[in-house]
């Protein structure tokens, strides 16, 4: 598998395969700004030339700065082969280069596989009241960085 920065005809693969990748209407959480504004940190995993999973991602610059996981879409014939293991590595690499001192995703409350995967990679689950707003809390993920400021050895 290779990753590689996200193209236009990438993105408009993404828009057409969102909504049956995720088994339900997602397709408004990849809009154009990932890729037009934000694109440059937006990754692509392809396997023998076939689109297979991504990973729609930007940097907040306000501190502390970080690396924040918009959406991440795997092929539901590539879950469970590292894919998303292999996105969250990447970019987390691209964040580590241009001096983030964490990482952060969030997730709706229940989503368990999401859960699972986060955990496993050493995030930091909390789950806060009214992130999305009133009445709407989320499951907000965190990672700092080895190495950044305030970060233990």
């Amino acid at each position: 598998m290779q990753t590689r920065k996200i193209t236009k005809a990438d993105y408009d693969e993404i828009v057409q395969v969102i909504d049956r990748w995720w088994g339900g209407p997602i397709s408004t959480f990849a809009h154009p700004i990932f890729f037009y504004e934000l694109g440059d940190n937006a990754l692509i995993v392809e396997h023998e030339g076939r689109l297979v999973g991504f990973l729609l991602g930007f940097i907040v610059f306000k501190t502390p700065k970080t690396g924040y996981v918009h959406l991440v879409g795997i092929h539901p014939d590539f879950r469970r082969q590292g894919v998303g293991r292999l996105l969250y590595e990447q970019f987390t690499e691209r964040c580590r280069s241009l001096a983030c001192e964490r990482m952060k995703a969030i997730t709706t409350v229940g989503h368990e596989g999401s859960m699972r995967f986060h955990e496993a990679l050493g995030w930091r689950a909390d789950e806060v009241e009214d992130y999305a707003g009133q009445g709407r809390k989320r499951i907000v993920f965190t990672k700092t960085l080895p190495g950044a400021a305030g970060a233990s050895s």
